[in-house]
């Protein structure tokens, strides 16, 4: 009966890959138990090549297993070690691992050699490796006088290591006395055999401390090597030093300082080779030396390098291939290239193999009767060679078992019994070395066992495949079956899949899968059982992911990981930040969803991970952060290609900082002119480095160049070098001439000066030149120093001129200027404007117009005509007044102009003067004119008092503006009722000269409102309104006194009081919701009577508009009150205003002179009879109409 497992064909797919490498775990794992009879087998050793610490005790490790425990011996350098007679030697118990004591006494050396371990007990002898143990060596280097090496400036320089041949080998680096590694590059670099190449050397390259180390890592111990010391100096220098020191000096080398074509340092040659282990690291190398530095490059001959295997060292000089096989073996080709040439070296690679297995031989166990065979099959190159021994010794000349045949690389066995168990050992070896493996036979009658533990829990999260363990053993090999609940039918593999070493699997567990399994073993001798448990859980998921994000410097981020899982487990977050954890830093907090990152650097950028645990899954989800901000500023600034009047700027851009830079402002000081003040140059795209910049003469140049992304601008660069280009005649002449004289007899001729950048040289002056328009003169000219005025006096008038202003330097004259036209001095005008003449067209409106004055008079710019008028004396009152002029100006060559806001029936004169740029000239003669008329304004007050039963007294005073000569005044009345309705209109005329009045036969008890008016010969003027009551009789009022103290009427008034309360709620809260109001009777009760038919009319003034309106519009007057009305009180001003015609108070007029916008008047109407609501009666009128 065979126990070795093979297992059978399953349908499999690439998401299963990581179960079959856990299920080839198991049978692997898959072993005899321990209470039972079994050979020896090795379970632990030391490695093939030992190399110890020669400061330490040595441990030699053999640890195995067996039933009955095995015995342990050693050999040493292939004899019988008795460690018995070493004292310094002893075996741990129980084990057969040695401890050599050297740390007392003993040295290391003498305990050299190659040692191997056998156990043993009654079923078979188990061998370990060949141990070969070695002490590490640190040697030191070997003293020798090193001699300063002087080069000339660009020859190669090899610098020799040669480190003491150490064990295991030294790791050897470059530094200098202060223990700095040298710097190293494409023309500096460290070879492979530990010696520093220098292409070309430089004299920067000039030191005394070149030192090289070796580090001994098993000894933890650095050897150095004596300083080297390195002079580069030029040709003349080179001559000068060979003379004086040619007796103690080594001069090396002796090739030109010229550029060179590359040439090999090493490998030498146009060919080598190289042959390599397989399943190690091959390293190739070339170093060349030329000028400028010689550049390499790989290829391989016929094939292409493995593109997940290959990679550069030492600046492209070193091709490594990590784990190379046969198929790495070929031709490589290094090509070192620089501007003068190429050269190439071909390296033809081996790659040999040290035996390596493809089928190892098994452990076998076979019950009595059984067959069976072990195979052990091995590679290598060249092919190994296979041989067997049997419990340590060769199988040749070991004891014979009829039960065994040997065919080449395989035992087999037929009909084995008890006596057939021992250990088989196989060994497959080439000149690169050996394997070594054990495997027993073990023959044994054991009825089955269930090795898993009984009613093991297996939790597993839904849609992925569950395993259950049935690890079993038996001789002869017993057969499983599974079984689902207490009473279920063995499971198939129709869903489920049965692997040999008794583990079901079920490929994608779901909720009804839980439950309780049952694995059965049977075999001839017995058969076993186990119980286990499935659950199944629900996946834990991130529903809500970290999301990528991009933030500037210094601001704040939140990532949020929301996590779902199954309530019955208990996850864990954490974050990670590419990889690793997130830095120990308070800016970054993590609560129960989110972690925020506070103040963001550029270090804070990267990825950041959300990971949830639980005991059975684990998932993830990533977001990266983008830390962006300005640039950094550009750096390396150099101008090129220097003309006189453009130059090339070359700059490094700095870094983007995460956003792509847009463009770049390139900035220049004038550092002779304008020194600290920097102006905009040019700009170029992000993806420039260098602009060609047009320049201006004599300007020492510094430029400067900022970067911009889609944050911001950099800070500028520094300042790059200063450029100072030669001077040259002005290309340009000043701007903005003017020729104005300041005085009748003068030019003032005035420009815009060339500032320093726009001189061109040094010597700046003006050639200010000039003529009169309208003559044959010849051109004045003057020569200025730099400034921009020039007075040009003795002038005739107001003369036009042509101008020109020219601008020179020590080098030369700008270009022909532009002739310009000025004029010299104006004087005052001469002439009056004549046939000045008024034309009134209103009460407050005039028109006034005049003859235009001869253009020779004006003897300057005509500006236009000014009118002054003022307001004489009062044709009503003809009483002296303060004189107030007021001033009109009309631009331009008008003719006549309005007057408006004239008070009426009023007496004014005027006079005309034409102005010029000099100012005034002589006013015309006065001319006078009156204004007619006009409607009174309201008189300035009405007071009513003395209320008695059927009268009223009114006073008041005259209007303030009659605007003419009042005729009499209107007094219009009606009364109100209880129900705010107006009743008749009546009306009364009162002469001019009264300010008092006694009206008669009016109702007892009554409110009356009165409209007031004043007349002149144009008509009536606006109105004053007031309302006033008349008083109760005594019977009345005694009547009323009696009423008011019976209970009856008490109660009724406190039932009406009720009422009007709830009515006043309701309004308000109706109010309050926006509603409208049946208030029309009481805000006509209140309006103007006048009004009247215009609401009947229109229908547009009867709605509630605001709250505030009506609440001031509609409160009942108090007795005696004088407060008008707000809709009937109006004075009546004049709509004309000097605002809506001139310039302040110079007024402003169309081309004809005609006032612009609407001139009219307004009065209001009269009132109209009508029974109309009114404002709320005073509380006796109340009562009067209640009784």
């Amino acid at each position: 009966m065979q126990l070795k497992i093979m297992p059978k064909k399953k349908r499999l797919s690439a998401g299963r890959v990581p179960l079959i490498l856990f299920l080839c775990q198991m049978i692997s794992a898959l072993e005899v138990p321990l209470d039972l009879v079994q050979p020896p087998t090795i379970t632990q050793q030391s490695p093939k090549d030992y190399i110890i610490d020669p400061r330490e005790n040595i441990v030699i490790q053999c640890e195995a297993k067996g039933k009955p425990p095995p015995s342990f011996s050693w050999t040493r350098n292939g004899t019988h070690f008795d460690i018995d007679k070493d004292p310094l030697v002893t075996m741990k118990t129980g084990s057969g691992t040695l401890i050599i004591n050297i740390m007392s006494e003993g040295k290391a050396e003498t305990y050299e050699g190659v040692y191997q371990c056998t156990a043993r007990n009654e079923r078979g002898a188990a061998i370990s490796n060949n141990i070969v143990i070695r002490p590490s060596r640190s040697p030191l280097w070997t003293k020798e006088k090193l001699e300063p090496m002087i080069l000339q400036n660009g020859q190669p320089l090899v610098l020799p290591c040669r480190p003491p041949i150490g064990l295991p080998p030294a790791i050897i680096f470059w530094m200098d006395n202060s223990f700095q590694r040298l710097p190293q590059s494409e023309r500096v670099s460290q070879g492979l055999n530990g010696d520093l190449y220098f292409s070309n050397v430089l004299p920067e390259d000039t030191r005394e401390d070149y030192i090289c180390y070796a580090r001994f890592n098993h000894t933890q111990t650095i050897q150095q090597k004596q300083p080297i010391s390195v002079k580069v100096i030029s040709v003349d220098e080179l001559n000068d030093t060979l003379a004086a020191n040619l007796s103690d000096t080594e001069f090396y080398s002796a090739k030109s300082s010229r550029e060179r074509p590359p040439t090999f340092l090493t490998p030498e040659g146009n060919a080598s080779r190289k042959e390599e282990l397989r399943g190690n690291v091959l390293s190739l190398e070339c170093i060349a030396e030329g000028l400028p530095t010689p550049i390499i490059y790989w290829i391989k001959e016929d094939g292409i390098l493995p593109v997940n295997r290959t990679f550069y060292q030492n600046f492209k000089k070193t091709l490594q291939i990590t784990h190379v096989s046969e198929a790495d073996s070929g031709n490589y080709q290094c090509i070192a290239k620089n501007p003068l040439g190429a050269i190439h070296h071909t390296i033809s690679v081996t790659v040999k193999a040290a035996p390596y297995w493809i089928v190892a031989p098994q452990n076998l166990v076979l019950s009595p009767g059984e067959d069976g065979s072990l195979i052990c099959r091995a590679n290598g190159n060249p092919k190994p060679r296979i041989s067997w021994l049997t419990n340590g010794v060769p199988i040749e000349i070991a004891p014979d078992d009829p039960s065994r045949k040997i065919d080449g690389d395989t035992i087999i066995f037929s009909n084995v019994q008890e006596r057939s168990s021992a250990v088989y050992q196989c060994n497959a070896s080439n000149e690169y070395g050996y394997l070594l493996a054990n495997a027993f036979v073990n023959v044994l009658a054991e009825p089955p066992r269930i090795l898993t533990s009984a009613n093991t829990l297996y939790q597993v999260i839904a849609n992925r495949p569950a395993l259950l363990d049935c690890a079993f053993f038996g001789s002869p090999l017993p057969t499983i079956e599974w079984f689902k609940g207490a009473k279920g039918r063995a499971l198939h593999e129709d869903i489920y899949i049965l692997h040999e070493n008794g583990t079901l699997e079920i490929p994608v567990a779901q909720k009804d899968s839980t439950g309780t399994y049952t694995c059965v073993a049977r075999n001839k001798l017995g058969m076993a059982k186990n119980e286990v448990h499935l659950e199944i859980k629900d996946p834990t998921r991130i529903i809500k992911q970290p999301e990528y994000a991009i933030v500037q410097r210094g601001s704040t981020v939140s990532f949020e990981c929301k996590v779902k899982h199954d309530h019955t487990l208990i996850p864990t977050v954490m974050w990670l930040k590419d990889n690793g954890e997130l830095p120990s830093d308070e800016r970054f907090t993590v609560d129960k969803d989110h972690l925020v990152v506070t103040d963001v650097d550029d270090r804070d950028g990267g990825t950041y991970t959300c990971v949830a645990n639980t005991t059975l899954d684990k998932v993830s989800a990533s977001a990266v952060l983008s830390v962006v901000d300005v640039p950094n500023p550009p750096i390396d600034l150099e101008l090129t290609n220097q003309l006189d009047k453009s130059v090339q700027l070359t700059w490094t851009p700095g870094d983007d900082n995460n956003s792509p830079i847009t463009k770049f402002i390139i900035e220049y000081e004038d550092t002779m002119h304008e020194a600290g003040l920097w102006h905009h140059q040019a700009e170029v795209s992000g993806t420039q480095t260098t602009a060609q910049l047009k320049l201006s003469p004599y300007v020492n140049y510094s430029f400067r160049v900022t970067a911009v992304n889609n944050i911001g601008q950099s800070l500028p660069s520094e300042a790059s070098e200063q450029y100072f280009t030669k001077a040259a005649e002005p290309d340009k002449n000043p701007t903005e001439v003017e020729g104005l004289g300041s005085e009748p007899d003068n030019l003032v001729i005035t420009w815009k000066p060339l500032n320093g950048f726009e001189s061109n040289g040094p010597g700046l002056q003006y050639k200010v030149s000039w003529r009169q328009k309208d003559g044959d003169d010849e051109w004045t000219s003057v020569l200025v120093a730099n400034v921009s005025k020039y007075i040009v006096s003795g002038t005739p008038t107001f003369v036009p001129y042509l101008i020109k202003v020219q601008a020179l330097n020590d080098v030369g004259f700008a270009p022909e200027p532009a002739e310009v036209m000025g004029h010299s001095g104006e004087d005052l005008p001469m002439v009056a404007p004549g046939n000045v003449h008024v034309n009134v067209i209103n009460s407050t409106l005039a028109e006034v117009h005049w003859d235009p004055v001869p253009l020779k008079s004006i003897r300057g710019l005509l500006q236009g005509y000014r009118i002054y008028y003022w307001k004489a004396q009062s044709s009503s009152r003809r009483d002296k007044r303060h004189i107030e002029k007021k001033i009109l100006t009309f631009q331009g060559n008008k003719t006549h102009g309005m007057l408006p806001g004239l008070e009426p029936f009023s007496h004014y004169a005027l006079n005309v003067r034409v102005v010029n740029g000099k100012g005034e000239g002589p006013a015309s003669p006065d001319r006078v004119f009156h204004t007619p008329e006009g409607v009174p304004s309201a008189p300035s007050s009405l007071k009513i008092m003395n209320p008695s039963l059927d009268s009223l007294t009114l006073e008041w005073d005259p209007p303030s503006h009659p605007n003419g000569i009042l005729t009499e005044y209107t007094l219009k009345y009606q009364p109100i009722n209880s129900t705010h309705e107006l009743g008749p209109l009546l009306d009364l005329k009162i002469p001019a000269n009264k300010t008092r009045w006694i009206l008669k036969d009016l109702n007892f008890s009554t409110r009356y409102k009165f409209y007031f008016y004043a007349h002149t010969s144009a008509g009536p003027g606006s109105h004053i309104t007031e309302e006033a009551i008349t008083t109760m009789d005594a019977a009345m009022a005694s009547r009323q006194v009696d009423i008011a103290t019976q209970g009856w009427f008490i109660g009724l008034m406190c039932a009406v009081a009720l009422l009007i309360l709830i009515l006043l709620i309701v309004c308000f809260i109706r109010r309050n919701k926006g509603g409208k109001y049946p208030v029309k009777e009481k805000e006509d009760a209140h309006a103007d009577p006048e009004i009247q038919p215009m609401k009947e009319d229109d229908g547009t003034f009867g709605e509630y508009r605001s709250f505030e309106s009506d609440a001031e519009d509609h409160k009942p007057l108090k007795k005696g009150s004088r407060t008008p009305s707000d809709r009937t009180v109006k004075k009546e001003d004049s709509d004309d205003s000097l605002v809506d015609y001139g310039e302040g108070v110079n007024g402003q007029f169309n081309e004809d002179g005609s006032f612009i916008g609407q001139y009219s008047g307004k009065k209001e109407k009269e009132p109209a009879e009508g029974n109309e609501s009114s404002e709320a009666p005073s509380p006796v009128n109340a009562m009067n109409s209640f009784v």
